[in-house]
């Protein structure tokens, strides 16, 4: 996977690829990277890249020229990569979409800043306006971060494929409770079942536990696999039982999880 970042500061995302778990896989080749200083591509002394929107209102807009020049020679003219703006008018991203965009061998990931982008450069060269949550952030650098940090690590090779299993979102639920040592930390306690050793009855545990948490916090994900016809008969048995008893998701009840089985 090759990730292309076009911004105004790469330092941002040059530190980001060169720590923990991204240095690894570039360092092993499996992700190439490169920051592409918009600027490089400005004309005038000033190396200007931003001016004021016509038609007037507040802020700067970045402008097409510079950013369109760092694109073809990016990516020529057409291109054949998928170029993807990050904007909180783009279409939501999520785990579904990570994986897709995964299995491509190289992303072109435009970063705004100001009020945004000239419209021709969407209309000419992007594919995807994503957007990572319905909040506005100053820095299309982080937003731009966080969908490579959410797809390289599903790339092959780069971590285990046991790690990607049973994560939050995988099935549409989220991840179980997790517990290490010690087994009693201020007063609370591990939960016996997962010290018992007896794996079946850990894993009806677990999908329990992921049932109850989304049905709580995202009860959305459950209307959805639902829907698609994702889970199968004895999640939806738990998820019938759980709606019964009115699962519930709260502080006081992960205390109480200790002393479940």
């Amino acid at each position: 996977m090759k990730y292309t970042v076009l911004t105004l500061f790469p330092e941002i995302c040059d530190a980001y690829f060169s720590s923990s778990i991204m240095a690894k896989a570039v360092s092993r080749g499996i992700v190439e990277y490169k920051a592409i200083n918009i600027r490089d591509f400005a004309v005038d002394k000033h190396r200007s890249c931003d001016d004021a929107p016509y038609g007037g209102g507040p802020g700067m807009l970045m402008l097409a020229e510079p950013l369109g020049r760092a694109l073809e020679a990016v990516a020529g003219v057409p291109n054949s990569q998928r170029v993807i703006y990050l904007s909180p008018s783009g279409k939501p991203f999520n785990q579904e979409l990570a994986r897709e965009l995964a299995r491509e061998q190289e992303l072109i990931l435009i970063c705004g800043r100001y009020e945004g982008i000239d419209q021709r450069i969407i209309d000419m060269y992007v594919d995807d306006e994503i957007s990572v949550g319905d909040y506005v952030l100053s820095s299309g650098e982080v937003a731009a971060l966080a969908l490579i940090d959410a797809t390289y690590r599903l790339v092959e090779q780069v971590i285990t494929k046991a790690s990607l299993e049973e994560e939050s979102f995988d099935g549409l639920l989220l991840e179980y409770p997790q517990y290490t040592r010690p087994e009693i930390y201020a007063t609370l306690k591990v939960p016996e079942i997962l010290l018992s050793g007896h794996h079946e009855n850990i894993r009806r545990w677990r999908l329990e536990k992921r049932v109850k948490k989304t049905l709580a916090l995202r009860p959305d994900l459950i209307e959805l696999g639902e829907n698609r016809g994702l889970f199968d008969d004895e999640t939806l048995k738990i998820i019938e039982e759980k709606r019964l008893t009115g699962a519930r998701y709260c502080r006081t009840d992960k205390q109480t999880d200790a002393d479940e089985e």
